[in-house]
C-alpha cells in the first residue's frame, strides 16, 4: 500500500486559512497596512476590529505566507498579501461576495440532488434573494461587469447578414451593456431588454451614455412569461448555463414563442462541444445549473421547436438556432 500524504490532505482541508483571508480582505487590513497603519492595536481600531482575535487571525496568515510580522504586533505586506490591495482580488464578505462565500456550505445539497441549496442558507433561490436584496443584486452586476454579464462583445457572428437585422431582444441582458453595444455599432438596429424590474431600472444611464435610448425599450418581466414578439434575434447571453435543465428549456420555449416564424435565437455561453469537460463552479452551486453539451442540447431545441442552424466558438461557444 503507498504511503498516505496527510500533510497535503490537511492542506487541502484547511478551512481555517480561506476564512481568514475573506476575513481581512473584508476588513481592508491590507489597505490600512498600505497607508502606514501597520501595528495590530491600530489595525484593530482601524478596522473596527478586537485586537486579540485580529492578532491571532494576522499570525495565522503569517505562518502561511500572507503577511509578515516584523516585529511582535508590527505587521507588513510581502508578495502575497499584495495582491489584496487589488480589488477584483480582495475577498469580500459584503454583498454578493458573502453569498458566494456562505454558499459554498451548500454544496452537500446540490451533490447530493443536483439542485441548488441555496435556499437553505439564505431563506430564499439565488435570483429571488437578489430582487428583494437591491444592493446585493447591484453588486452581483457589479462584479459580473457593467452589464452583469461581463465584458459585451457585440461582434459576434451570426448566419447571413447583420445589416438585414432590425431588430434585437437581449433575453436577461443584465443592465444593458451588451445591448447598448450592438446597438452603437449599428444604427439601422432597434433593441430590446428584458430581465427583472429592479435590473432594467438601472439600464437607463448605460443607454444614455451609449447614445442609443431612442433606440431601445427595457421591459421589466421574468424571461420565464411570454416575451416580446416579432424581433430578429432573441439572444441569450450567459443565461442558460445559470438553470436547471428544466428551466432551460421553459427559456427556450419562450424564444422559440416569440422567435416565430423567422426570427433566431443566438445563444451565447451554457452550451458546449461535446467532447469539452465540465468542472465544479460557483454557478452551479448558487444556482443548481449546468452547461449542456451540444449533442443534448440539439435534443432539448427539438422539443420547444427548434433547431441549430450554426454552432463555433467564438471566445466561448456561440449556437444560432431556427424555429421549426
Amino acid at each position: 500500500m503507498s504511503e498516505i500524504n496527510f500533510a497535503k490532505l490537511e492542506a487541502l482541508s484547511d478551512l481555517c486559512t480561506p476564512w481568514c483571508i475573506h476575513t481581512v480582505g473584508t476588513l481592508r487590513i491590507a489597505d490600512h497596512i498600505s497607508e502606514g497603519i501597520d501595528h495590530i492595536d491600530d489595525l484593530a481600531k482601524a478596522s473596527g476590529s478586537d485586537a486579540y482575535v485580529l492578532h491571532n487571525v494576522m499570525r495565522h496568515l503569517v505562518s502561511k505566507g500572507v503577511f509578515e510580522e516584523t516585529e511582535p504586533g508590527q505587521f507588513a505586506l510581502n508578495d502575497v498579501s499584495r495582491g489584496l490591495l487589488e480589488p477584483s482580488h480582495r475577498p469580500n464578505l459584503i454583498g454578493i461576495g458573502g453569498r458566494m462565500a456562505y454558499a459554498w456550505g451548500t454544496l452537500p445539497t446540490y451533490v447530493r440532488t443536483g439542485t441548488s441549496g441555496y435556499h437553505e442558507q439564505f431563506g430564499l433561490p439565488f435570483w429571488e434573494d437578489l430582487a428583494v436584496n437591491p444592493d446585493v443584486g447591484q453588486s452581483f452586476d457589479d462584479l459580473m461587469g457593467k452589464a452583469g454579464h461581463g465584458v459585451p462583445d457585440p461582434n459576434f457572428p451570426i448566419t447571413g447578414d447583420w445589416d438585414l437585422v432590425q431588430t434585437v431582444v437581449d433575453v436577461g441582458g443584465g443592465t444593458g451593456a451588451m445591448l447598448a453595444e450592438i446597438l452603437s455599432a449599428r444604427p439601422h438596429i432597434h433593441g430590446t431588454l428584458v430581465d427583472l424590474p429592479g435590473t432594467v431600472a438601472r439600464s437607463a444611464e448605460v443607454f444614455q451614455d451609449a447614445g442609443v435610448s431612442d433606440r431601445v425599450t427595457a421591459v421589466g418581466q421574468s424571461f420565464f412569461d411570454p416575451l416580446p414578439a416579432g424581433a430578429d434575434i432573441y439572444l441569450l447571453k450567459k443565461v442558460l448555463g445559470n438553470w436547471p435543465d428544466k428551466d432551460k428549456k421553459e427559456i427556450l420555449l419562450r424564444c422559440a414563442e416569440a422567435a416565430r416564424p423567422s426570427g433566431r435565437i443566438v445563444i451565447m455561453g451554457g452550451v458546449t462541444p461535446d467532447e469539452e469537460a465540465h468542472h465544479l463552479s460557483i454557478e452551479m452551486v448558487l444556482l443548481g445549473g449546468k452547461p449542456i453539451p451540444l449533442s443534448e442540447f440539439k435534443e432539448m431545441a427539438r422539443e420547444v421547436g427548434l433547431e441549430v442552424s450554426a454552432a463555433q466558438k467564438h471566445g466561448g461557444f456561440l449556437v444560432e438556432c431556427q424555429p421549426i
